[in-house]
């Protein structure tokens, strides 16, 4: 069974941290899978387990629940819910909730689902029913539920509330900053979900909130006045959801006694604990370190996972080319949404073909020293991309290949 290092956990949950540069974990990986092929993943215990920690840390005492888009990995989950300080799993589809049920008694599916062959099998198991909470924001979907079930099942809902900002002047809306989920936004609104909830016969237990231009946008670039810009709009932003989520939560305590009130992620755990109607914190990617985080101000962690491809052609004597390689995380479409090569140094991507679906050329002073079947290394820029792609993850332990997790792939589980 593979668990976290404790050490290293207490270590960065303490404060204390450990000394051990990025750098050394590629060579490591190379020579722990020199006799291996590649496409390949490996997942640094050590680095694993100094994350978590952090992001306890970070919570400043309140839960965690973890987001499974991220990891993807049921034998992760299991470590790090295993852990003091995290509790429950924030799952992205219902098909996904039913399998991960059978083990996992608190599941909060963090979207919408509109899949009733999937719904009707949550009603028809006493213990899903029990262990799975869906998504909702609208009376619609409500009708959708009620036209597939009848009003004979209760369901256990949470309502999506709106986070991002809508800077205003004079009464006039001037922007929208964020991502674009719910259209509940006031307590009126959320009031009159929850008395609709009620009225359905199904069960509000608890209110979500993403505020992703926060949690999900780097506050640290390397262009100083962008990074000035971006603080300041982050820190009006929390000033505006850290208010109308308590006046929120506040309201729909009226007339509904929730079990939690989740919010954040990994890029907003110091803000999103210190709202104190918040009962627990959402985070998954930093736990791997993907390169999102590489230009963060309040934390930087460390790479946990990266993968590896294998040379397979040399277009001219400083270029090479892998075999994959377009591993392209969510969002929109640029140079941040593409793994970053990092080992051997000296490689990067070609601008005319980036990352492709079957080959990457890469171009650089250590293309000359590589020869066909070599390893060159990525680091992935979000995180659940990783195990979209492989069948599991090599868990490297100094110099050593210890274990062999499976991914929901690797499991034969493909749910988005």
């Amino acid at each position: 069974m593979f668990t976290l290092d404790q050490v290293a956990l207490e270590a960065e949950r303490s404060g204390t941290g450990r000394s051990e540069p990025e750098a050394n974990f590629w060579p490591r990986a190379d020579r722990a899978t020199g006799h291996l092929a590649a496409p390949l993943g490996v997942l640094d215990r050590q680095a694993l387990s100094a994350n978590a920690g952090a992001l306890l840390r970070r919570a400043n005492g309140k839960p965690i629940r973890v987001a499974s888009k991220s990891i993807r990995s049921r034998e992760v989950l299991r470590a790090v819910l295993a852990q003091p300080g995290f509790a429950g799993v924030l799952a992205y589809t219902l098909p996904e909730a039913l399998w991960l049920a059978e083990e996992f008694d608190d599941i909060v599916v963090a979207y919408p689902s509109a899949d009733a062959p999937a719904l009707r099998q949550l009603a028809a198991d006493p213990q899903a029913l029990s262990r799975i909470t869906l998504m909702v924001d609208s009376g619609e979907q409500l009708d959708w539920m009620a036209s597939i079930l009848g009003s004979t099942t209760e369901l256990r809902l949470c309502i999506d509330l709106d986070a991002s900002w809508r800077p205003g002047l004079a009464g006039r809306q001037l922007g929208h900053i964020g991502v674009r989920r719910s259209p509940i936004r006031q307590p009126t609104q959320a009031v009159q979900l929850a008395e609709r909830i009620a009225r359905s016969g199904h069960r509000l237990v608890g209110i979500m909130s993403y505020e992703a231009q926060i949690a999900g946008l780097q506050d640290s670039p390397s262009n100083r006045a962008r990074a000035l810009l971006i603080q300041r709009l982050q820190s009006s932003s929390a000033q505006d959801i850290l208010s109308r989520r308590a006046q929120v939560v506040s309201a729909v305590r009226e007339v509904a006694e929730l079990e939690f009130v989740n919010g954040g992620g990994t890029g907003s755990l110091e803000l999103t604990s210190s709202d104190v109607s918040v009962t627990e914190i959402a985070a998954g990617s930093g736990l791997f370190g993907p390169t999102l985080f590489d230009h963060y101000s309040r934390f930087k962690p460390y790479p946990a996972v990266g993968f590896a491809l294998q040379v397979v052609r040399r277009p001219a004597p400083d270029i090479i080319t892998v075999l994959g390689g377009g591993w392209i995380a969510s969002g929109p479409a640029g140079p941040d949404r593409v793994p970053l090569p990092v080992y051997p140094p000296g490689l990067s991507m070609i601008g005319t073909e980036g990352a492709g679906e079957v080959q990457t050329p890469l171009r650089g002073s250590a293309a000359s020293g590589l020869r066909i079947a070599d390893k060159v290394w990525f680091r992935h820029a979000k995180s659940g991309e990783i195990c979209e792609h492989l069948d599991g993850l090599l868990v490297i332990d100094g110099e050593e290949v210890v274990a062999e997790l499976p991914s929901y792939r690797g499991e034969g589980k493909v749910f988005l």
